[in-house]
């Protein structure tokens, strides 16, 4: 792995697909079905490519997960803005993630480091469940298994390069989940109050409707307050 002049990582399309958990031969038909960018050629003519490569494809594997065809996906990338960093995508990766029921389920542990999409090391899966991201599977016949979300699980292995405690992340996440939880119970109360009177069926459409529209204003809001912390922390003030 190499480094432009802006210290953002880059990557041969060797380790793109490791890191992301697919083949070299599926990242190249992505890039003929123009799903993923070309990449920067360097030296030698060889291909480098970057985090928006990545999160493209952490995108393409969720919108996967959610039972969409591949023509399905390449119409919902092109209605993206072209311009969008890691950050952006990852953004939309936690909307499309969102709409997926919640599913936990016992693996084993080479299955374990299939879907987390990299080699997980005993200390990497010991984090992971000091993080309360899997637990072990006490009832599992084969013994050495794990019950995992598989929403949970990817974003437990993006925390793991993340210079945290273990107990530092548990705390985050109990603060994010107190929060979330009061401010689902805030718009509930909204929302119910506003449909009150339609019938149950219209009520179930609407919510279907509204759920990935709630999720991406929840991520909007929080990310720029998030960011008007930090810059209040760093003591660079300003606005949005």
């Amino acid at each position: 792995m190499t480094t432009t002049d802006t210290e953002e990582p880059t990557l041969t399309i060797d380790e793109l697909a490791a890191r992301a958990g697919v083949t070299v031969r599926t990242v190249r038909f992505y890039g003929t079905r123009g799903l993923l960018p070309p990449p920067a050629i360097g030296p030698r003519r060889v291909g480098h490519y970057g985090g928006e490569h990545l999160a493209r494809l952490a995108l393409i594997e969720e919108l996967q997960h959610q039972g969409m065809t591949l023509a399905a996906i390449e119409r919902y990338l092109k209605r993206l803005p072209p311009d969008l960093s890691p950050h952006d995508l990852a953004l939309h990766r936690a909307v499309v993630a969102s709409w997926a029921p919640q599913t936990v389920e016992s693996v084993g542990r080479e299955e374990l480091g299939r879907r987390a999409g990299r080699p997980l090391t005993d200390d990497d899966v010991d984090r992971l469940t000091a993080m309360d991201i899997v637990v072990r599977d006490a009832e599992a016949p084969e013994g050495d298994a794990y019950r995992v979300d598989a929403g949970l699980l990817r974003l437990g292995v993006e925390l793991l390069d993340v210079p945290f405690s273990p107990e530092t992340v548990l705390a985050a996440r109990t603060a994010l989940l107190e929060h979330s939880r009061a401010a689902a119970r805030d718009l509930s109360r909204l929302l119910r109050d506003a449909v009150a009177e339609r019938d149950a069926r219209d009520v179930r459409s609407l919510s279907a409707h509204m759920h990935p529209i709630v999720v991406q204003a929840l991520l909007t809001t929080f990310q720029r307050s998030l960011r008007q912390e930090l810059r209040e922390w760093l003591g660079e003030g300003g606005e949005d």
